[in-house]
C-alpha cells in the first residue's frame, strides 16, 4: 500500500476551484503523484477523470495511489504529453492543471489546440498554481490570459486565493 501524502494547500484549492460535479467527465494535465486525482475522484459518482502526464514515475505513483479509483472506473492515467493526447472530441466537461509551467514559460498553442479539441463546448478549463509573488504571479497570468485569448477561449478569468493563483477560461459554443 503506498504512503499517504499529506495534501498540499494548493491542490486543496485547486480542486476546490475546479468544483467537479458527481457525473462530470474531467481531464487532468500534469498528475504527478496523484494528489489531486484522489480528492476529485471522491467527488465523481458517474463522472471519470483521466489523468495524463509524460513521466512514467508520475503515471505509475498516480495509479498506485489512486488503485481503488482505477478499479472502479472512475479514474484512467495514461502517460503522455498533453499535445499528443488523442481523445474523442467534447469529450470532457472540465480541464485542469496545477503547476504545470508549459503553458506559460513557452508557447502552448499545440496542448490549447488539444484543450479546445477534448472539452465540450461551454466546458471550462483551469490553469492553476500555487501562490506566488506578486510579480510572478502576474507574469504567469498574464502569459496565460493572452494566450487563452489568442486560441478562441473566452470568459477568461484570473483566479486568487491564499493557497494559490491561476486562470479559468470557457471553451466557446459555437
Amino acid at each position: 500500500m503506498p504512503a499517504r501524502l499529506s495534501v498540499p494547500d494548493r491542490v486543496r484549492w485547486a480542486v476546490d476551484v475546479l468544483d467537479a460535479k458527481p457525473a462530470d467527465m474531467i481531464l487532468e494535465t500534469g498528475c504527478g503523484p496523484g494528489v489531486a486525482a484522489a480528492l476529485v475522484c471522491e467527488r465523481l459518482r458517474t463522472g471519470q477523470l483521466l489523468a495524463v502526464d509524460r513521466s512514467p514515475v508520475a503515471v505509475r505513483r498516480t495509479a498506485d495511489r489512486n488503485a481503488a479509483h482505477v478499479t472502479s472506473g472512475r479514474l484512467v492515467v495514461r502517460r503522455c504529453e498533453l499535445d499528443e493526447l488523442v481523445v474523442p472530441a467534447q469529450s470532457f466537461d472540465r480541464a485542469f492543471a496545477i503547476n504545470v509551467n508549459l503553458f506559460w514559460v513557452r508557447s502552448p498553442a499545440p496542448e490549447l489546440a488539444v484543450l479546445r479539441q477534448a472539452i465540450r463546448p461551454d466546458g471550462m478549463v483551469y490553469l492553476l498554481y500555487g501562490a506566488a509573488s506578486p510579480t510572478s504571479t502576474e507574469r504567469v497570468t498574464a502569459s496565460i490570459s493572452t494566450a487563452l485569448r489568442v486560441h478562441g477561449f473566452t470568459a477568461v478569468e484570473i483566479i486568487g486565493g491564499r493557497s494559490g493563483v491561476g486562470v479559468s477560461a470557457r471553451v466557446p459554443t459555437h
